[in-house]
């Protein structure tokens, strides 16, 4: 299901691309632009950063020994990364809602399949993260 967003507004894809810039291209140059949303922006992208080991070991206790985070694909492991950084600080918004915007965003990224298999990752770590902090 591809949606039809401009991705210079979307929230999501801009938090992705800034966290995979930094995470995978080193790139120290972490700017802001104008945007309605550049508050929460630069919170999840520094937030994410913040608390990286932190939000890696929850995904590793949560998920199990079976699933190797290192083996996914880098923007799999930034966008889990960003979404995980939500469930666990943004108390105050849905799962159904951080778990849609993240898929949406992800077709810019990702193909139909590994849409699918995101939405159960996301599914699956919110659930879980959820429950505890409840």
């Amino acid at each position: 299901m591809r949606t039809h967003y401009n991705p210079k507004n979307n929230t999501r894809v801009i938090i992705i691309q800034k966290l995979y810039g930094k995470f995978y291209n080193e790139d120290d140059n972490l700017d802001f632009p104008k945007h309605r949303f550049k508050k929460f922006i630069k919170d999840i992208v520094l937030g994410t950063i913040e608390r990286n080991d932190l939000i890696l070991d929850e995904l590793n206790n949560k998920l199990g020994d079976e699933f190797v985070f290192e083996k996914l694909d880098k923007v799999f492991q930034t966008i889990l990364k960003a979404a995980t950084y939500e469930f666990m600080y943004k108390p105050n918004l849905s799962i159904n809602i951080i778990i849609k915007e993240y898929l949406n965003s992800s077709n810019f990224f990702l193909e139909d399949s590994q849409t699918k298999y995101l939405n159960a990752l996301l599914d699956n770590i919110g659930k879980k993260l959820r429950s505890n902090n409840a």
